[in-house]
């Protein structure tokens, strides 16, 4: 198939291969070539965060990165938290203190507060506000969704 290229990355703990056009953002792929939908779609141009994911250890909207440019690198999204013993402590959280409503934000924020708990786990509510500033919500409010990152501050201990 012209114009496609081949891309090695590992997904979620597993190596895995694709192809892509080069101008697919990560997030399409993600989405219409490896069925990972749990990264949505929010306004395609870096502004909502929805679409947050971690790469190399960073988080990124997915909609920002070239699929191609994944090559080598480790990605992380939502369907990667949970494992077969149970939810995140984050996601947890994000049930327990209902930090939720329609749910197209919900797994960037989380996503992005793992990448923040990764880096600071002691992180205080004015740092968890910064860093989720990326992340926005038009139904839940926020409040929620900050106690949901310190109890999961705890919950991680």
């Amino acid at each position: 198939m012209p114009g496609l290229v081949h891309v090695q990355t590992t997904i979620n703990g597993v190596q895995t291969d694709f192809l892509a056009e080069p101008r697919q953002s990560l997030l399409e792929v993600l989405r219409d070539v490896l069925g990972k939908t749990g990264t949505k779609e929010g306004c395609n141009d870096g502004n909502c965060g929805a679409c947050t994911v971690i790469l190399d250890g960073r988080i990124v909207d997915s909609c920002l990165v070239l699929a191609v440019e994944t090559q080598g690198s480790e990605v992380t999204t939502i369907e990667g938290l949970a494992t077969a013993d149970g939810l995140h402590p984050i996601q947890q959280a994000f049930l327990e203190q209902a930090a939720l409503q329609c749910g197209i934000c919900t797994p960037g924020f989380i996503v992005a507060s793992k990448g923040l708990l990764d880096q600071e786990p002691d992180a205080d509510e004015a740092r968890i506000r910064h860093w989720l500033a990326g992340n926005l919500c038009r139904c839940t409010g926020y409040d929620k969704i900050i106690r949901a990152v310190l109890e999961a501050e705890k919950l991680s201990k």
